[in-house]
């Protein structure tokens, strides 16, 4: 889909409410130490902890009241709300009235601290690979041999339209934002109408930009094998398995990458490809045919472990919000799931993904 450019608080602690009783008060000792109590290094935001942790001290809140207790605007308390409950920190009760309870945090926590572990391990993969490209860089100059390094976004992104120009059989791409040049990419559909085989996995970040899954559906069409991959942590582009194209930083301005010839390196890059392809979701392709089927909720399932937000997904399987909504709170009934990450748990544990 796009080109090869290059991708993309600790606040102090509020004060609990004086109303809270001194049997749910938490230590003084904890609360002078900011560090032991925050929740910022599972993805917490500071303000969203400030939530959490008022409605620990009570059974229940609605977004009003709990906005009244924390002197902050109502629906700014209420997105927090669904931030936490897609967490899995907060659950909302049965009701027309938005009622929200806290989870026990022994629990809720621990499953967070476990998916971030999960994703900091899925970055420590591809460290061989990083490794290998520095010291290459090291031991021959970067002067045209196995390793050359490119520097700035025009040379990439020449180097990376190059590629697609010259590929016969086979181009393998893994996508992720920031871009150094433009999302779209011209080039890849005349490939794919050649006959190019190609496999591109995607970050969720990437498919949130305006257009661009409707551009994925469209290269789907043309025989694109897209998947998506929450937390990918780089980008690459390898043509017929003979020169791949990687980026070696995040800095847009003063773009770096590496041109990797065919050597022990590139092959472990085509091993840490599949690693990557065989964890993604398949995205881009058709909806089930038939509404309302097993295989369906099975997507549906499929494509919440991926990452995509609620309106990617709705867009990917044809459906209207509400619908989204409504077949999301039937798969959580029947995963017995509170949250996504509940859900993909049960989904994994049947098989699902």
């Amino acid at each position: 889909m796009a080109d090869c450019g290059l991708w993309h608080n600790a606040a102090t602690l509020s004060a609990m409410s004086d109303e809270i009783s001194d049997e749910v008060r938490p230590d003084d000792s904890l609360v002078d130490d900011p560090q032991a109590l925050s929740l910022a290094p599972v993805g917490i935001s500071a303000f969203d902890e400030r939530v959490y942790r008022a409605l620990l001290s009570l059974p229940e809140a609605t977004p009003a009241a709990l906005a009244e207790q924390l002197g902050a605007p109502e629906n700014r308390v209420d997105r927090a709300f669904t931030r936490l409950r897609s967490y899995g920190l907060v659950t909302r009760m049965a009701g027309r009235r938005r009622r929200y309870t806290a989870i026990d945090p022994e629990a809720a926590v621990e499953a967070l601290v476990r998916d971030r572990s999960n994703e900091l391990e899925r970055v420590r993969s591809s460290v061989l690979a990083l490794s290998s490209v520095f010291h290459a860089v090291r031991r021959r100059g970067g002067g045209g041999g196995t390793v050359e390094i490119l520097n700035g976004p025009e040379e990439l992104g020449r180097w990376f339209v190059r590629l697609q120009h010259q590929v016969h059989e086979e181009m393998l791409v893994l996508d992720r934002p920031p871009y150094a040049l433009a999302a779209t990419n011209p080039v890849e559909p005349v490939s794919l109408d050649y006959g190019v085989r190609w496999r591109a996995i995607y970050a969720p970040e990437s498919l949130e930009m305006p257009g661009a899954l409707q551009e994925v559906e469209q290269l789907a069409a043309r025989g694109e094998k897209g998947r998506v991959l929450r937390g990918l942590p780089m980008k690459l582009a390898i043509a017929d398995r003979r020169l791949a194209l990687m980026p070696l930083d995040l800095d847009v301005e003063h773009a770096q990458a590496a041109l990797i010839r065919e050597s022990t390196l590139l092959q472990a890059l085509l091993e840490l490809f599949e690693v990557y392809w065989e964890r993604a979701v398949p995205v881009g392709s058709a909806p089930p045919e038939e509404p309302g089927d097993e295989a369906e909720d099975h997507r549906l399932a499929q494509l919440m472990a991926s990452g995509l937000t609620d309106n990617a997904i709705a867009r990917q399987l044809g459906w209207s919000t509400r619908t989204m909504r409504r077949r999301t709170r039937r798969l959580f009934d029947e995963l017995q799931a509170a949250n996504r990450f509940q859900a993909g748990v049960q989904a994994a544990r049947r098989g699902w993904l």
